[in-house]
């Protein structure tokens, strides 16, 4: 059995986040830019709607896109990382995802839009487990991984919630396309960063095992056919021909993809590393933050700029409060761990996420007031459950699976965007209208939205406050992520194969 960090030690290693400030900064902008890009143009909806035409769900498939295809294959980029070498796929990645980036400048319909969303999503998928997995890799004290992965959770958050506040700033200035075109500078820094101040994979720091391709295809499919059932229900009714395929496939391509990973002798995903509490409940409390992040954002956005009629700067600027929450948030959650452990704050975490959903939807036609103290509380709650989960999921794996295992929690928060997106685009299509007028909206129309968006966020309240509060019931008690890595060699009772 291979034990978490128990392999030999990286080829360079550091003492300080000082002292790795180059792979370090390279790392945490290659996870800003496909962070960002998660909702950079969702600020630009309105204006991509009128300039390439396109109704609630169209608008929905623009974010979802990017969103489907980056959750349905960050497992498959993960396990190749984890054999291939994880700085090699990265740079692989991020190359990909500068060079299709400036693709947006042949793109004249929404149909195009969403296809080059869906291809960027594929590239992103060699990016986020991979620069997680590395960052945790630069230092060999657990204090040290433990400050620089609540970094990249700082930094890849900050660029979710970022992406319409730059956005509208472009927006002000330039064309939409420019939201993505951007991206390739941005990604040749990351790429020069990584190349000159990550090193290379050791063979022992890696598996040879063979990769799961038929394990990969089942996953993207179960994944992929799950999201497109909740666009294909408002699309072509809940009970069509279409969408029951979409139910059934998905399902059977998830119990065919579990009976494959069960008995194959080299599975993508060693299913049974979900035996622990740790690592089911973390992915589990990751997928309900995603899906109060993405419900909040999509909703908002379209909140401010059809409801109050704010100019894309303007709604932009209105995130502010999660963007400082999230910085300003970390002793607060630090805090909670320290003094209640793991279980219980993140069973707060979970409450204050549900509160605030609660509180948007008694709140949502109050005034900004009350949607930026919602959002604060929303943030606190966000910061707690995710920087959690994700050190101790990570942690929980063995020393040559880092990659597989932050694909998962990656995948967990991916789910639950798709949901979150698809879910809020879903309830406003049917509970207001499928056609975004342009212009102001008339007073009938607003009163409309406002009392959509109490349903959906009240819904939002309920589903959010469940799963989080689920997955934080099954971790541990431990204030320190040390405990896990005994916990899973206690609990695993098939040997890691090492590289």
């Amino acid at each position: 059995m291979t034990p978490a960090h128990t392999s030999p030690p990286a080829a360079r290693t550091y003492t300080s986040l000082r002292a790795a400030w180059i792979p370090l900064a390279a790392l945490c902008l290659a996870f800003f830019v496909e962070m960002v890009d998660n909702t950079l143009l969702s600020i630009a909806l309105p204006t991509i709607g009128r300039d390439l035409g396109g109704d609630t769900t169209v608008l929905q498939w623009v974010t979802g896109a990017y969103s489907l295809t980056f959750g349905g294959l960050l497992l498959t980029a993960g396990s190749m990382a984890d054999r291939l070498g994880r700085r090699r796929v990265l740079l692989v990645g991020l190359a990909a995802f500068g060079l299709i980036s400036l693709c947006v400048i042949a793109v004249s319909t929404a149909g195009e839009l969403i296809a080059l969303r869906a291809v960027l999503g594929l590239a992103a998928a060699a990016m986020a487990p991979i620069t997680n997995s590395l960052v945790f890799r630069l230092f060999n004290e657990q204090a040290l991984r433990m400050r620089a992965m609540t970094l990249m959770i700082v930094v890849g958050m900050s660029g979710f919630i970022l992406g319409p506040v730059l956005g509208g700033t472009v927006l002000a200035h330039f064309q939409w396309e420019w939201l993505l075109a951007i991206n390739a500078p941005i990604a040749l820094i990351a790429f020069i960063g990584v190349r000159l101040g990550v090193p290379a994979d050791r063979s022992e720091d890696l598996t040879d095992d063979a990769l799961d391709l038929p394990g990969a295809a089942l996953s993207i499919t179960a994944i992929g056919l799950a999201c497109f059932t909740l666009t294909s229900g408002v699309e072509h009714g809940w009970l069509s021909a279409i969408t029951l395929a979409s139910v059934l496939g998905a399902v059977a391509a998830a119990i065919v993809f579990v009976r494959h990973e069960r008995r194959t002798a080299s599975p993508m995903l060693d299913l049974g590393l979900f035996s622990s509490g740790v690592v089911r409940g973390a992915a589990i409390a990751q997928i309900g933050t995603s899906i109060a992040m993405a419900g909040v954002m999509f909703g908002l956005i379209l909140h401010f700029q059809y409801a109050y009629g704010w100019s894309p700067m303007r709604a932009g600027l209105a995130n502010l409060p999660l963007i400082v929450t999230m910085i300003l948030a970390t002793p607060v959650s630090e805090w909670l761990a320290r003094r209640f452990g793991h279980r219980i704050a993140c069973l707060v975490g979970a409450a204050l996420l549900g509160g605030s959903l609660a509180g948007l939807a008694w709140g949502i036609d109050r005034g900004y007031l009350v949607i930026a103290i919602c959002m604060v509380v929303m943030t606190v709650g966000l910061r707690t459950v995710m920087t959690i989960c994700a050190v101790a999921l990570v942690d929980a794996m063995p020393a040559n699976r880092t990659s597989i295992g932050a694909a998962l929690n990656d995948t967990a928060q991916e789910i639950g965007t798709s949901i979150g997106t698809a879910v809020i685009g879903t309830l406003i299509a049917v509970l207001v209208t499928t056609t975004l007028p342009a212009g102001t909206w008339s007073n009938e129309l607003v009163a409309t939205f406002f009392h959509g968006e109490r349903i959906t966020f009240a819904i939002l309240a309920v589903v959010v406050g469940l799963v989080a509060a689920g997955g934080a019931l099954t971790l541990t008690d431990s204030r320190s992520t040390d405990e896990h890595a005994g916990e899973m060699a206690a609990v695993d009772p098939q040997p890691h194969r090492a590289g």
